[in-house]
């Protein structure tokens, strides 16, 4: 009764929002136009789910026995995470994850994407398991399976064990590809059974870019050229850390193909980040420097994948500082996938700086691609409230169309998209989210005639089900289609929440 009261008081809350100053109301379907999308617009068996990650969302960072990740580190750093925001206890998903799931059951979601914290499995990264960490994701799958939904477990997202960090310098070090998959086969063996669809990593070029070019991210590595960083070199570790990656990604989807996907008939993939890079001009130069940045981007990642090393770009510019795939490791990592999670936010319009090459080589200076985001003084698109978030539904397509034609068609789930709001927005403002409607309409619009065009789109997963713990901007930012009160974790549905639920209602 009490959830049904409610959701009752938002419906109200959202029709007196509606009443405009001369009297007249705004009707339901002007405010909740889904653009003619519907679940019969997408084939039959087209998943449509909500996504978070579990630093973001979980809480209890050091109870119950999880050790810390090399996140709960960095955000120690003064001036690292705005208002000195932490995961600590973040929107306690931990304890309300039932009313987290009955809000997504209420919205007619199929689907969650959550990620599995590692250092809440195994504390130290290897060895002992914390049985209290399995039992919490335990509660969790069994009542998604309870409430209809489909788990998708995320087995990777920026939480390294701290441990492992300290032991052998984390992702530099070869030996992670063992601790991974020996991670990733307890997983398999422990909640395979219900769990039948697994990512390894999320966005592993932010990993690799954001941790070991500029240090904007945890561990904070990088040349002292490129970032506020004590240790690092830009030239070398992103690329290291990458082929580690890919190692670790294909070592962990060979265990499941060898010992459990048979028996558990489930599928492995990898989340992929993908701004789409569109040239700033027709010159040659111009579509160079977009090339580049795709090949440096999701190229760095999908070519190894497909074909079975990196884009010969990155070979030519990079050299000798690339780490190379000896014949074995090419069997394993080539083809190890049954999909591939892109996420996809927004588009950059690209240019050649025509600069000469750098003196102290970085991943991104290598690019030699310089970033715009307005052509002819046009905006490429409105901005969302993080600096690196334009509105671009366009771009949505030619990333999909992309990944089809460059890389033979793959299975393709739209892991992430979403945008946000400021942290500060007003209650009433938060929850007529009018432009995150807009943003969803016009991506999905685009999404939908990518896969009306052949791309092999299988499902698409929303940014985020939560207001929640956004990285470096702590909770200066909101992604949600559910608003969170910070300091009393209540929950309410926003309109975009309301909007979704209509879209995914199915027709009598």
């Amino acid at each position: 009764m009490a959830e049904h009261q409610q959701w009752l008081c938002v419906f109200f809350f959202f029709f007196f929002l509606s009443l405009h100053v001369d009297g007249t109301v705004e009707t339901e379907a002007m405010r909740l136009d889904t653009g003619g999308l519907s679940r019969e617009a997408f084939p039959k068996g087209f998943l449509f789910g909500t996504a978070t990650s579990a630093y973001q969302v979980e809480g209890m960072a050091d109870k119950e026995g999880r050790g810390p990740s090399i996140w709960d580190v960095f955000i120690k750093k003064p001036g690292i995470v705005a208002n000195n925001g932490t995961g600590e206890v973040s929107v306690d998903q931990y304890h309300r994850y039932k009313e987290d799931i009955d809000i997504m059951a209420n919205l007619n979601f199929d689907a969650y994407r959550f990620s599995i914290s590692w250092s809440r499995i195994f504390p130290n990264g290897t060895g002992k398991v914390n049985w209290k960490g399995v039992a919490y994701y335990n509660r969790l799958i069994n009542y998604l399976l309870e409430r209809g939904i489909t788990p998708y477990a995320n087995l990777y997202h920026y939480d390294l064990p701290l441990a492992l960090e300290l032991r052998y310098n984390g992702l530099l070090s070869r030996q992670v590809v063992k601790d991974f998959a020996d991670y990733a086969e307890f997983c398999f063996k422990t909640f395979g059974d219900r769990v039948k669809n697994w990512m390894t990593f999320n966005e592993p070029r932010v990993v690799s870019a954001l941790g070991y070019d500029n240090g904007f991210f945890a561990p904070g590595r990088c040349s002292k050229e490129y970032g506020n960083c004590t240790a690092g070199n830009s030239g070398t570790e992103p690329y290291i850390v990458t082929h580690n990656l890919l190692l670790s990604h294909a070592a962990a989807v060979q265990r499941y193909r060898e010992k459990y996907q048979e028996k558990q008939k489930g599928r492995i993939g990898i989340l992929l980040d993908f701004v789409w890079y569109e040239p700033l001009t027709r010159s040659k130069a111009d579509n160079n420097a977009a090339q580049r940045a795709r090949d440096f981007h999701v190229g760095w990642f999908m070519h190894p994948l497909v074909c079975g090393e990196y884009p010969k770009t990155i070979q030519n510019i990079v050299g000798n500082r690339l780490p190379k795939f000896t014949k074995e490791e090419v069997k394993i990592v080539k083809g190890s996938f049954d999909f591939i999670g892109i996420n996809q936010y927004t588009t950059y319009y690209m240019y050649d700086p025509h600069q000469s090459k750098p003196k102290v080589p970085g991943y991104q200076q290598e690019w030699n691609a310089g970033f715009a985001y307005a052509k002819n003084g046009v905006p490429i698109g409105p901005q969302a409230y993080s600096y690196w978030l334009y509105n671009v539904p366009w771009g949505m397509y030619k990333a999909l169309m992309y990944i089809k034609e460059r890389y033979g068609n793959p299975t393709v789930i739209l892991s992430e998209n979403g945008m946000d709001d400021p942290g500060n927005i007003t209650f009433t403002k938060a929850l007529h989210d009018t432009t995150r409607i807009n943003y969803y309409k016009t991506y999905l619009t685009q999404l939908k005639k990518a896969r009306d065009d052949g791309a092999n789109v299988v499902g698409y997963f929303a940014w985020s089900l939560l207001d929640n713990f956004e990285w470096r901007l702590g909770y200066t930012s909101r992604f949600g289609i559910v608003y969170v009160d910070f300091k009393t974790l209540k929950r309410t549905p926003k309109m975009s929440a309301f909007w979704f639920k209509k879209l995914l209602t199915k027709k009598q």
